[in-house]
């Protein structure tokens, strides 16, 4: 399992005072030196954290790090034409609610299929790798698969949740059977939203069909106790299955 490290809070803490500190090049520099195994922007329509200029910049810095770049966004034709200019490593297509804080759900397929399918054609002859944003349901893997998407992200929220209550065994069982109908269907598995280092270790030893999570505000978060350095630096043994220790946070 990769760690591909989402840093949007980064921009975002950037943008509140319109300057450039915090830096995200400064910031994925570190996350790379400590072990990260890749980059994540999820660029938005109204830019409230990560700008187009982020993406160009993280992207090149990812390649000449030799780590992957993730573009994560909706299905608006200035992210697509974005990524068709800098042929991330891939692109993760999420849905968007307008008015949404954060990522909340996966697409409806397969009633939304028309509206992704073509512009998941568009990206793979391209050479972009593709994955979809999907809830952790087995049954929609099919669908998912349809779609020409490599690869699916699927949506841990309510595992993550969940975790550590009595609902955390049936939440990871969603997750597992969603993980392995995907892997037998020769579909690549990516996870994320609200995994810590409190829920990491256990993803990662019981769906080991998991690839690659992406992680970003629980690790930001961690790192104004711990340091950006150490924080990645756990967050890649818990990819592992390692139990870490996590900050105390209140």
């Amino acid at each position: 399992m990769n760690l591909s490290v989402n840093l949007n809070k980064v921009c975002l803490l950037r943008n509140s005072r319109g300057a450039r500190n915090p830096c995200p090049k400064v910031a994925a520099e570190a996350v790379i030196d400590a072990g990260a195994a890749g980059l994540t922007l999820h660029w938005r329509e109204d830019e409230r954290h990560t700008r187009a200029d982020d993406v160009r910049e993280l992207r090149a810095l990812a390649k000449d790090r030799g780590v992957e770049f993730n573009l994560e966004g909706d299905t608006r034709e200035a992210l697509i034409e974005l990524a068709l200019e800098l042929r991330p490593d891939q692109v993760t297509l999420v849905p968007v609610t307008p008015g949404e804080v954060t990522s909340d759900h996966g697409w409806d397929l397969p009633r939304e299929h028309a509206l992704i399918a073509p512009l998941i054609a568009r990206l793979k002859t391209a050479g972009i790798r593709t994955s979809i944003f999907l809830d952790a349901n087995a049954a929609n893997v099919p669908h998912a698969q349809a779609t020409g998407a490599e690869r699916i992200e699927i949506y841990t929220e309510p595992y993550a949740h969940a975790f550590g209550t009595p609902r955390q065994a049936t939440e990871l069982e969603r997750v597992r059977a969603c993980a392995r109908a995907a892997t037998a269907l020769g579909v690549g598995v990516n996870a994320g939203h609200d995994l810590d280092l409190d829920n990491l270790p256990t993803l990662a030893r019981e769906v080991p069909e998991v690839l690659e999570v992406s992680i970003g505000h629980a690790l930001l978060a961690d790192a104004l106790y711990l340091g950006l350095e150490e924080t990645v630096r756990r967050y890649v043994a818990a990819t592992r299955g390692d139990a870490v220790d996590a900050p105390r946070t209140q």
